[in-house]
């Protein structure tokens, strides 16, 4: 099976088509930009010219969010069939999914959804990443979930759980920092411990993006993976301490709602490079 987990450098964002006039004018310094696959599955029209034209300048990393993985059924096979003809229409350096579900039967929900960590959980997990990867003929990332409830009938912690999906799959992981931020305040976790649970070396992509405070129905305060906003300084710091342990991989930054105009973007992303950079030197004067 093809591997395709570190193929791309640098501080890469999500792409939006307001912007694209911009990026064009410009060809702005950046690592590469992200698309979500089902925005692409139609046969033609302005959203492929335009992924065609960010094609011939740019490498792409392609995030999946409705193949369901973590769903009890089995995988719908026609979207995956679409998933596919992205994947070879567009060859991107990255490819990658949720560990959550997104549909029941015929019933389809516009989020991501937690699951509970049992045995049987696992292996249905495993056997749909098996299947996703045979199907593609590729090594997919799977990434850590934001989370704002747990399952009584977890017998894994979520870290461990993952660990296990991918020593049995041989897929990469997607590592989160605001997810496993906001999860670990959500409940109650230590970040760092989640992440040192992890098998780092399989990291093939980092993401990064803001949270927002909430308040729930009994007036527990907690944090939602909004996509909004810049990235919180919380945040970014457990980046800086996570960036030495896994070889300075690419780094996405997400900003899916109230989109700001392009130089706003750029400045945040130029923003994290700058602590990629910071982090790089240092490593490079105690090699010194």
């Amino acid at each position: 099976m093809a591997q395709h987990l570190s193929q791309i450098q640098g501080v890469g964002v999500g792409f939006k088509a307001e912007h694209f006039a911009d990026i064009l004018q410009s060809l702005p310094d950046v690592g590469f930009f992200e698309v979500h696959a089902e925005n692409f599955m139609g046969d033609g029209g302005p959203p492929h010219a335009r992924l065609r034209r960010l094609r011939e300048d740019y490498a792409l990393s392609v995030h999946g969010v409705g193949l369901s993985i973590g769903g009890a059924d089995a995988l719908d096979d026609d979207h995956l069939k679409r998933l596919k003809a992205v994947v070879q229409r567009y060859q991107p350096a990255l490819v990658s999914e949720h560990l959550a579900w997104a549909s029941h039967q015929d019933h389809y929900y516009n989020d991501l959804l937690a699951l509970p960590y049992t045995s049987e959980t696992l292996a249905n997990v495993t056997a749909h990443v098996d299947h996703v990867q045979s199907m593609l003929g590729r090594t997919i990332l799977l990434e850590n979930p934001s989370t704002y409830l747990r399952f009584d009938a977890s017998t894994w912690h979520e870290a461990d759980f993952l660990a296990e999906i991918i020593q049995r799959t041989g897929c990469g992981l997607l590592l989160d920092i605001n997810n496993i931020y906001v999860t670990s305040v959500n409940h109650g976790l230590d970040a760092k411990d989640y992440v040192d649970r992890l098998p780092l070396p399989r990291v093939g992509e980092i993401h990064l993006a803001g949270h927002a405070d909430a308040v729930d129905g009994d007036g527990t305060p907690f944090l939602i993976d909004a996509h909004d906003r810049a990235v919180a300084d919380e945040v970014l710091a457990l980046y800086q301490w996570i960036l030495p342990k896994i070889d300075m991989q690419p780094t996405l930054l997400e900003w899916d709602n109230d989109v700001p105009d392009w130089p706003v973007l750029l400045a945040e992303a130029q923003r994290i490079e700058a602590i990629r950079a910071g982090t790089k030197a240092s490593q490079a004067r105690y090699v010194a």
